[in-house]
């Protein structure tokens, strides 16, 4: 036992150091501090898991984490301050208001906790962990969608302050119908990457459904499948409203500006 996680560790090590060395090569010091970016968030998220054991209130540590990851995503992605600005408050506002959205959908749902699927996994161990199952299933809804969200800002945000670079006289009304029109061209590859993602991560579950002869009712009423099918479609209605907030806020940050 102890020889396989050795030999899984070195694989994961491997390739995190293949990925490392190909960042650089690439991207040369935007990759490198891509890589530390990575690095940084991911030691947020851990510590923000820890809190959460520990009985801090998990909304307020999703909504100040989720600032921090934000943040470090957005301004180690780009030295433009034109671009990283606007890309980050848009950010903060749609995590703002997907956090409302997510607390009705979730209360609404009643996906949170464990479904029957977990009861062999769960067998012996105590469920009274004091934690809200609730809350729990709203800090995980709005952590997987901070990528999404962050990606779509910062390239609308990008493509608006080339175009601004490019055509000086162009005026802010067509500068913000132009940032509406990119963030269309990349609405669907998001989507797409989001479903795939999300299937992905199920085929283990969709294969046991097949295995066990689950009737599509209760495929669609199944905690698990509720649960991250919730997540993905908030992630989608979270990507959909970034680009217009960010064209929004670009614009409103160069009017003042200027």
């Amino acid at each position: 036992m102890a020889s396989k996680g050795i030999k899984i560790m070195s694989t994961i090590i491997g390739l995190i150091i293949i990925l490392g060395i190909l960042m650089v090569v690439v991207g040369g010091q935007q990759g490198w501090l891509a890589l530390v970016s990575v690095g940084i968030n991911f030691a947020l998220v851990f510590l923000a898991l820890v809190l959460m054991v520990w009985h801090f209130p998990p909304l307020v540590i999703t909504v100040l984490f989720g600032i921090m990851v934000l943040a470090i995503t957005i301004f180690m992605g780009d030295e433009n301050l034109n671009v990283t600005i606007p890309a980050f408050w848009a950010s903060v506002i749609v995590l703002i208001g997907m956090l409302m959205v997510a607390f009705v959908v979730v209360y609404l749902a009643q996906a949170q906790g464990f479904g029957l699927e977990d009861s062999d996994d769960l067998e012996g161990l105590s469920l009274l962990v004091r934690t809200s199952f609730l809350q729990l299933q709203l800090a995980i809804v709005i952590l997987s969608t901070l990528g999404a969200i962050a990606e779509a800002a910062i390239a609308v945000t990008t493509g608006m302050a080339e175009l601004k670079s490019q055509t000086p006289e162009i005026t802010m009304k067509r500068l913000q119908q132009s940032g509406w029109h990119m963030g269309q061209q990349i609405v669907g590859t998001t989507l797409n990457t989001l479903f795939f993602g999300f299937f992905g991560g199920l085929l283990a579950l969709f294969i046991w459904f097949t295995g066990l002869h689950y009737t599509m009712s209760e495929v669609l009423n199944n905690k698990i499948f509720v649960a991250e099918m919730l997540t993905a479609l908030l992630s989608f209605l979270a990507v959909i409203i970034t680009v217009p907030v960010s064209a929004k806020m670009a614009v409103f940050q160069w009017s003042r500006a200027n």
